[in-house]
């Protein structure tokens, strides 16, 4: 059918899944319990969805033990892992609101998290790469060393109790996970079916927490048939079933890995692969070899380092069949390289956000490569979808460029108490206004065009410009600063900081950027630096950021790249 005007909304033969996380999870653990549900190549563990239920109905009556209550907040704050993927299922079990923590953040950042949220427990792991997880978390909570498990006393904290290691702790104040797990003979599995009965579709069950436009990150809150749904729907667009198995590089913290992923595989019975902690090309396509992978998920830039490896044939690719690339657009010579190179003839695109749980738009296996490299496709199914002129609200005309916006039962409940913010972002009638620019063709194709805030998007990480301002105008030299994005090849984009300094201070772009390590997230610290006080200005004082970006694309020679 040819559209009128700029809306759509996704049929669909198959309804919402109306039931809670562990409903569904008990119900795919009754039907393939012997099937393969996870794969962790570098812990060198595969668990059947049997084995899967018993590590997860054990983790949740150690957390009822604990005294974690429906409601009460746990953050997981680790690289992917199974021990990610059992909290996962075992804080839905037990009614627990897991808050996941991007691994590259760093104190400033996950003490905000865990203020804000009013976290009870956090679940890490000890340590990934440079990041020293037990480091930073004593460096918030110094008596970690003087005091038992469960029995945290922090005033900047004051509901957190517990701190667990997925392994082994030097810290009396961190628990063990084996010892945690000891917990879970107190409580039986009578009371956890009684807590997981209480559970309503609608509660929510999972924060996550989006860079924010104005300071600080906000926390999406969604609900079992928020992220649930979005999961079953993003596989079943893929035509996935219990036979399929998916290779995850793509980190679990984001609902790219833990709905696409993680629920996208249990509502089918399918079985999620993680190839190591954190991305490594070769160990993706060595994944694919030996477990004989039929689907595959990244952004553009891991399909192109896979690509890109100079013994990739060496791989026998040719169980692949699907897929999915978001986070940024797609190269036309990827994705033929994809399709040819890969065997992922049905690879697909998708779009959304976070608060959107997170899919809006997805193409589909039989869609023509032009749609798949200049589209996101079209509407997900059960989903409504408008392009609004910003100015007056009203539906665009085919072909004319708005502001993009959702409604449907992927939509948050809000972000985690901030009654505001929610309200500035989801209207009156329940569409959620995403602040990107878009595109519908006449087939219901829709193009994201830009952005109407000044997000950036590195490599696939959504950066809000704002927090490295306010973080970079901690230090005692800097007077002001902006940040924006400039082209980049390798990464879609990259981010510059325009800084003014103080009267009589001397610092260079190194000493910038060594001011920012190891204290925001590797992926904000900023590219370029320049030095300035001559911001670009409208008359009534506010800074012209598509003027920065303009004068920083030419001051760096990166014209090329603007059309490229």
């Amino acid at each position: 059918m040819t559209l009128a005007v700029s809306y759509a909304s996704g049929p669909s033969e198959k309804p919402l899944l109306g039931m809670s996380i562990p409903e569904l999870f008990d119900t795919i653990v009754a039907a393939h319990g012997d099937r393969e549900a996870v794969v962790s190549l570098h812990q060198c563990q595969r668990l059947n969805y049997t084995e899967l239920a018993q590590r997860v109905n054990t983790l949740a009556r150690a957390f009822i033990t604990a005294g974690f209550n429906t409601g009460d907040r746990v953050g997981i704050w680790s690289p992917n892992n199974l021990e990610w993927l059992v909290t996962q299922y075992a804080t839905a079990k037990a009614g627990i609101i897991l808050v996941t923590i991007n691994p590259a953040y760093r104190v400033h950042e996950l003490s905000y998290v865990l203020e804000q949220s009013g976290c009870r427990g956090l679940v890490l792991q000890n340590q990934f790469k440079t990041s020293h997880y037990e480091g930073m978390i004593v460096e918030l909570c110094p008596d970690l060393d003087a005091v038992k498990a469960g029995k945290i006393q922090a005033d900047k904290f004051p509901n957190l109790r517990y701190v667990i290691s997925m392994t082994q702790s030097d810290y009396s104040g961190i628990s063990d996970w084996n010892d945690f797990l000891a917990l879970a003979e107190d409580t039986s599995a009578a009371e956890l079916a009684a807590r997981q009965s209480d559970q309503d579709m609608d509660d929510a069950i999972n924060i996550q927490y989006t860079s924010g436009t104005t300071g600080f990150p906000k926390g999406a809150t969604l609900s079992h048939h928020n992220i649930l749904n979005n999961g079953y729907f993003v596989a079943s667009t893929m035509n996935f079933s219990a036979e399929d198995r998916l290779v995850v590089p793509v980190p679990l913290y984001h609902c790219f890995g833990m709905v696409m992923g993680n629920l996208g595989c249990l509502t089918h019975g399918a079985c999620a692969i993680y190839p190591s902690e954190g991305f490594e090309p070769e160990a993706v396509l060595r994944a694919v070899q030996q477990e004989k992978a039929t689907a595959l998920y990244g952004v553009p830039t891991m399909f192109i380092a896979e690509l890109a490896l100079a013994n990739f044939a060496d791989y026998d690719l040719t169980t692949l069949r699907t897929g999915i690339m978001a986070g940024a657009p797609c190269p036309v010579a990827t994705m033929k390289q994809v399709n040819e190179l890969m065997h992922m003839t049905e690879v697909e695109i998708a779009y959304g956000m976070t608060e959107t749980s997170p899919v809006s738009f997805q193409t589909r296996v039989d869609s023509p490569l032009n749609k798949r490299v200049s589209t996101v496709g079209k509407v997900h199914p059960h989903v409504e979808v408008k392009i609004i002129n910003a100015e007056t609200g009203k539906i665009c005309a085919i072909g004319e460029m708005g502001e993009l916006c959702t409604r449907g039962y992927s939509v948050m409940r809000g972000y985690w108490e901030n009654a505001e913010a929610t309200a500035a972002a989801i209207d009156a009638c329940g569409w959620m206004h995403t602040g990107d620019t878009a595109v519908m063709d006449e087939d219901g194709y829709v193009n994201i065009v830009g952005r109407i805030k000044d997000m950036i998007v590195r490599g696939g990480e959504n950066v809000y410009p704002r927090e490295i301002e306010e973080y970079l105008m901690t230090h005692a030299g800097i007077e002001a600063v902006q940040v924006t994005g400039v082209p980049d090849q390798k990464f879609g984009e990259e981010i510059v900081a325009w800084v003014a300094l103080k009267e009589g201070v001397e610092l260079g772009e190194d000493e910038i950027k060594a001011y920012c390590q190891g204290k925001i997230a590797h992926y904000k610290v900023p590219r370029y630096v320049r030095f300035s006080a001559d911001f670009p200005m409208t008359v009534t004082g506010k800074v012209q950021k598509y003027k920065m970006r303009q004068i920083s694309i030419k001051e760096l020679g990166l014209e090329e790249q603007v059309t490229a």
